[in-house]
């Protein structure tokens, strides 16, 4: 017997109006206070003087946001490549997690605005420094999320795996790592969301071209509606790439979710 498909496009679209709405009525009352107030708008721009700052510099915008995309992207890798392999490395080393994981909590404590900096200093003002900002941003919370994710896993599945004799690895494979990914996921939206905003503030450091670029440029011209503009897209790319993630996560964990809910 053949079950109907749920229908999740009417409600996703319902979910969203609220949120819609809100959005829709922050612009309009912002839209209306500058305009009453008569307040300047090298003070605060309207939201139609920044959209239209964005269709007149499109093409700068373009071309500045294509090298913070780069940064944000090869950064974003080196940290999920490094937190992977380290979880794991800590998952089948519980002692060397003992003695390694205060230096991780450690390295989180450290101001990204000192920091910064110093990795330019020492790197340059070319793409070297921005993924190595981007990695030490987003690194940490992939690391604890899987870390606890491979905690979480049912001990009485462990014990009935290595009953039937299966090795460490096998036990990992099978039923640890599974067990992580809700765990992975949740890291993943979360770092993600920080991956951008590392990047465009490593750009506002130190670079040659990027968002960072567009917006110190903007502040040191008295240009607030341009900076909000390179503003407005950042937060776009931020939104974009939360949204990826969390479609990845239904695609893969469709099997924790049959009916697709996020």
């Amino acid at each position: 017997m053949r079950h109907p498909l749920p229908r999740r496009s009417g409600k996703g679209l319902a979910r969203g109006i609220p949120t819609l709405l809100s959005v829709a009525s922050a612009f309009v009352l912002w839209e209306a206070y500058v305009r009453l107030s008569g307040i300047s708008a090298l003070v605060l721009p309207p939201p139609s003087r920044v959209l239209d700052q964005i269709v007149q510099n499109r093409a700068l915008l373009w071309d500045n946001t294509l090298p913070t995309l780069h940064a944000t992207f090869a950064g974003f890798a080196l940290s999920l490549s490094v937190a992977f392999t380290l979880s794991v490395v800590l998952d089948f080393l519980p002692r060397l997690r003992k003695a390694l994981f205060p230096i991780f909590v450690i390295s989180q404590t450290l101001p990204l605005v000192a920091i910064a900096p110093l990795v330019v200093l020492w790197f340059g003002f070319e793409l070297t420094p921005k993924v190595l900002l981007v990695a030490l941003v987003t690194f940490f919370p992939m690391l604890v999320a899987l870390v606890d994710g491979y905690a979480s896993t049912d001990p009485d599945i462990e014990a009935l795996m290595r009953s039937m004799g299966a090795t460490r690895g096998q036990v990992f494979r099978a039923a640890r790592f599974p067990s992580a990914m809700p765990y992975f996921f949740a890291g993943l939206r979360i770092s993600i969301t920080y991956a951008v905003v590392a990047a465009i503030f490593a750009e506002y450091v130190g670079a040659r071209a990027g968002l960072g670029i567009v917006i110190l440029n903007a502040k040191n011209s008295f240009r607030p509606d341009l900076m909000l503009a390179a503003v407005v897209i950042s937060s776009l790319l931020t939104l974009a790439l939360f949204g990826a993630a969390a479609l990845l996560q239904r695609i893969v964990l469709r099997w924790r979710n049959p009916e697709g809910r996020a």
